[in-house]
C-alpha cells in the first residue's frame, strides 16, 4: 500500500470570459451615464491632437496698374542773362577846397588842364577868383573893369583906316583872336564844371564886395544876357575922331554899354564865336 493518500481530483474551470465581458459593459454604461448627467458647460471637450503647421505666406499679388494723369506741361523757364559784374572803381577822393587867399595855385592848375600853354600865358594868375568875380559883376552892369581883367591886355594897338569915312581896320580884330581861342577852347560843360567846383570860393569873393548867399548866379546870368544882346554889324563900322580917341559914328552904337562896345571891337567873326559859347553856357546853367 502506498503511504500517500490519493489527492482529490480538482475540477479545472475554463476562464470566465463572460464575466469579464459583463464587467466591461458595466464600466461603459457608467461612463455614458456620467457624461449625460454633466451640464453642457461641464461636458469635457474631446481632446483633439493638434499639429502645428508652418505658417503659410499668402501668395503676392501685384497691384493692378492705375491710370496716372499726365502732368501738365509747363513752359520752360526763361533764361535770364545776368550782366557781368563789373568791378566798380571807387571814386577818387575830392580834396577839400583851400581858402580864398590860398586858392590861386589850385585854380590855375585846374584851368591849365583845359588850356594850352599859349592861352595860359595870357591869363593873370594873381587873385584869380576875386578878379573874375569883380570883372563879371561889372559886366552885368554894362561896365568893363580893366584893372580887374582876368587876362592881359592886347599888345597891338587899335588901328583904323582913314579915307572918306573913318572905319575900323579889320586887322585890328585879330588882336582879340587869341583871347577868343581861350574862351572857345573849353566846352560849355567844362566851364560850368569849373564854376561849380569853385562855387563856394566864388560866393566868398562875392560876399567880400557886399553880396549875400548865392547871388552870383543871378549876376552871371545877367552878364551873359547883356553880352548876347550886343548888336551885330553887317558891314564896316564908321568912326568919329574925338581928340586922341575914337567914337562910333552911329549914335545907337555909341550909346551901348561899355561891355557891349568891347565885344564890338572884337569884330563880327569873333563876336559870333563868343556868343555861341555864351549860349551854350547859359543852357548848361539852366539845367541845374
Amino acid at each position: 500500500m502506498s503511504d500517500q493518500s490519493p489527492q482529490p481530483d480538482t475540477e479545472k474551470r475554463p476562464p470566465n470570459n463572460n464575466l469579464l465581458f459583463a464587467v466591461g459593459v458595466l464600466i461603459i454604461i457608467a461612463c455614458v451615464a456620467g457624461y449625460i448627467l454633466l451640464s453642457p458647460e461641464e461636458k469635457p471637450q474631446p481632446i483633439v491632437e493638434q499639429t502645428i503647421d508652418e505658417p503659410v505666406m499668402p501668395e503676392y499679388q501685384a497691384p493692378e496698374p492705375q491710370e496716372v494723369a499726365e502732368p501738365e506741361t509747363l513752359p520752360e523757364p526763361e533764361v535770364v542773362q545776368r550782366p557781368e559784374q563789373r568791378q566798380v572803381e571807387p571814386e577818387p577822393e575830392v580834396a577839400p577846397l583851400p581858402t580864398l587867399n590860398e586858392s590861386d595855385t589850385v585854380v590855375v592848375a585846374s584851368i591849365d588842364d583845359y588850356l594850352s600853354d599859349q592861352a595860359m600865358s595870357l591869363l593873370i594868375t594873381d587873385d584869380v577868383i576875386r578878379r573874375g568875380v569883380v570883372f563879371i559883376d561889372n559886366l552885368a552892369k554894362g561896365k568893363v573893369a580893366a584893372k580887374h581883367a582876368p587876362v592881359e591886355r592886347p599888345e597891338e594897338s587899335f588901328s583904323v583906316i582913314e579915307g572918306d569915312i573913318l572905319t575900323v581896320d579889320p586887322n585890328s580884330y585879330e588882336r582879340y583872336t587869341p583871347y577868343v581861342k581861350i574862351f572857345t577852347s573849353m566846352s560849355a560843360a567844362q566851364i560850368v564844371r569849373l564854376y561849380d567846383e569853385y562855387k563856394p570860393l566864388i560866393n566868398d569873393a562875392y560876399a567880400e564886395i557886399g553880396y549875400q548867399g548865392d547871388a552870383f548866379n543871378q549876376t552871371l546870368e545877367e552878364a551873359i544876357e547883356l553880352l548876347l544882346d550886343t548888336p551885330e554889324p553887317k558891314g564896316d563900322m564908321p568912326l568919329l575922331r574925338d581928340s586922341v580917341t575914337y567914337q562910333y559914328a552911329y549914335s545907337e552904337w555909341e550909346r551901348l554899354p561899355a561891355a557891349q562896345k568891347q565885344l564890338l571891337r572884337m569884330g563880327p567873326e569873333n563876336m559870333k564865336k563868343v556868343k555861341a559859347v555864351l549860349r551854350n553856357v547859359k543852357a548848361e546853367l539852366e539845367k541845374q
